[in-house]
Formats: structure tokens, C-alpha cells, sequence
């Protein structure tokens, strides 16, 4: 029996030595290796298709900022509410988070909960036509300053020269200024009341009626409207809606911390640069020129920027309920 086995054993070993010599070893393996890979292949097709694939990484983009980081912003903020969006990115970097502009404004402005209410709002507006915002009176304020448009004064200067007496201009810390609404529709823009003092529901009521009836006249005559104005305290205020009310006016429903959305912010863009041209000494010079620049703006650029609401709209949807471009 034992003669027998080692016969055996000696036939295996000759045969395997056969089978394993030269290119049939690499053959071989290269078959084996090939099967193996087909079996992860289809082991993780099955996993997918089952539902069952766990323990693998996240598709999108990574979080740029920790919940921590987002915490110091927050803090950089509430020290001075009035920063440029350029300080609280230089103070934010300097604390040790590197990002850009746009992380920081969205950081900023918006919580997830803001951020939801955009998306749903975006969403049910979605399939708005022009026709359909042509029938609404979008309205805002505005503060001008003295300082050219409250855009600040630029100067051309080389590298190192920053600190030269030549390239720096003082300026007022509280220059004069004006706080000025206004409302237009794709038919061009109503007429400008300047404000006097804070706004309370009682005063947003009497420019309600002595500015905001009068543009709807001028700009819809007989025809309905729809009237849209952010979520000011003295907007969303009781009295007000009582307001809207007995006056048979719809207001329309609008998402907090939203000026992307509302296309007067550009005529107010477009008044500020000219106003840079213009460089007025005094106040009554500030009113004038605020008033010839809002004159200028033309029932084409109001149509232009109405005929935009689809793509905000759509902006808003593509980002996630966050600030967009607008």
C-alpha cells in the first residue's frame, strides 16, 4: 500500500513540474488573476444592485470648513456687523481657515433653515413664465452715501507703494447719507421717495400710499398686480398686512435674506456706478443725482432683468437653496 502511494506522489510531482513550466505558469496565473477580478467585479455590481454596498466613500464635493471654523466666523461677525466681505475673509484666514469669498458669504448669510425655505420657494416657483413676474411690483430700500456711491474711492498704485501719502485719501468715518425706496416692474420704475428717520409700520404705510399706489398706477393702470418687498419688521408688521388687506393688494410670499432674487438690487448697482461719475459735495446733490440716475433707468433694462426670474430661479434650485451669482 505504501509503495503504491509513493508511486502516487512520485507521477504528481513529475506531472505538476510539466504542467508549471514556462509560459503555462504566467498562463496560468494570468487566468487566475483575471477570474479573480471578474468575481470582485461582479461580487460589487451585485452589492449595488442589492443595495447592500456599504462602507465606501461620498460622491460631491468635500466640506471645505469644519463646524468649528464656521463657528469663529461667526464670532468675527457679531464683533462688527458693518465689515466688508474682504475683512471677515482676511480675519476668517487669519484664524486658520483658508476659503474663498463665495464659502464666506454663504457661511454668512444664510442657515440650513434659510437655505430650505429658498429651495422650497425656488421650487415652487420653478415653472413661473415671464409673463407671469411681469405682474409683479418688486420694491426695495437703499442707503446712498456721499463717499461716490458708497463704493470708496480707488487709487492706481505699483507694488510697495500702499503706505505712500500719495496713494492714501482720508475719509469721512460717517459721511452723509440717504435712504431711498423705490419699485419696478418689467414696465420700467416708479418714483423714488427719499426717507426721513427710521422705518416703522406707520411710515413704511404712508410711502406705501404716497409712492407705492402711485408706481402701480404708472406702471399697471387697471390691471392686477402682485406686490413683492422683503421681510423688514415694519413689511411684516400686523398693521401692514391689515394694510394690503383693506386695499386689495396680494402681496407676494417672499424667502428671508434673498436679494439675489429681487432684480431692483441691479437698478441699484447700476444708480451707485453712476453716482462714482458724478461725485456729489452735498446732500441736495446726492438726492439730485440719485433721482437722474433711477430717471435714466429704462423700461428695456427693467424687462431685461424680469426676464431673469427663471434663471434665479433655477440658480437657486442648482445650488441648493444658497446665495447664487445674482
Amino acid at each position: 500500500m505504501r509503495l503504491y502511494l509513493a508511486v502516487f506522489a512520485l507521477l504528481a510531482a513529475v506531472h505538476c513540474e510539466e504542467l508549471f513550466n514556462g509560459d503555462q505558469v504566467l498562463r496560468i496565473h494570468a487566468e487566475s488573476e483575471s477570474h479573480i477580478h471578474a468575481l470582485k467585479e461582479q461580487s460589487a455590481v451585485s452589492r449595488h444592485l442589492s443595495g447592500k454596498s456599504v462602507g465606501r466613500k461620498k460622491c460631491g464635493k468635500k466640506r471645505c470648513t469644519t463646524r468649528r471654523g464656521d463657528r469663529t466666523l461667526r464670532k468675527i461677525v457679531e464683533k462688527d456687523r458693518f465689515q466688508t466681505l474682504g475683512d471677515l475673509r482676511k480675519q476668517w484666514t487669519e484664524s486658520g481657515v483658508e476659503t474663498s469669498r463665495a464659502t464666506v458669504h454663504r457661511r454668512v448669510l444664510l442657515n440650513q433653515k434659510q437655505r430650505q425655505k429658498r429651495l422650497t420657494w425656488a421650487t415652487e416657483k420653478q415653472h413661473w413664465t415671464v409673463a407671469q413676474w411681469s405682474k409683479v411690483l418688486f420694491s426695495d430700500e437703499s442707503k446712498f452715501c456721499m463717499s461716490f456711491g458708497n463704493q470708496g474711492a480707488r487709487v492706481w498704485r505699483k507694488t510697495g507703494e500702499k503706505e505712500m501719502p500719495k496713494c492714501l485719501k482720508s475719509s469721512v468715518k460717517y459721511p452723509q447719507s440717504v435712504m431711498v425706496w423705490g419699485a419696478m416692474s418689467a414696465a420700467g420704475v416708479g418714483p423714488l421717495c427719499f426717507i426721513k428717520g427710521r422705518v416703522n409700520a406707520a411710515s413704511y404705510q404712508e410711502i406705501l400710499e404716497h409712492f407705492m399706489l402711485p408706481s402701480a398706477e404708472k406702471l399697471y393702470g387697471d390691471e392686477d398686480f402682485v406686490f413683492q418687498h422683503d421681510l423688514a419688521p415694519a413689511h411684516s408688521a400686523k398693521t401692514t398686512g391689515k394694510w394690503f388687506t383693506d386695499h386689495g393688494i396680494t402681496v407676494l410670499n417672499w424667502p428671508a435674506n434673498s436679494p439675489d432674487l429681487n432684480p431692483i438690487e441691479n437698478l441699484w448697482d447700476i444708480v451707485k456706478r453712476k453716482l462714482r461719475d458724478a461725485r456729489p459735495n452735498t446732500l441736495d446733490e446726492l438726492k439730485a443725482a440719485i433721482e437722474a440716475s433711477w430717471a435714466s433707468i429704462t423700461p428695456q433694462q427693467c424687462h431685461r432683468l424680469i426676464a431673469s426670474m427663471p434663471r434665479r430661479i433655477e440658480a437657486v434650485i442648482s445650488a441648493k437653496g444658497f446665495p447664487t451669482k445674482y
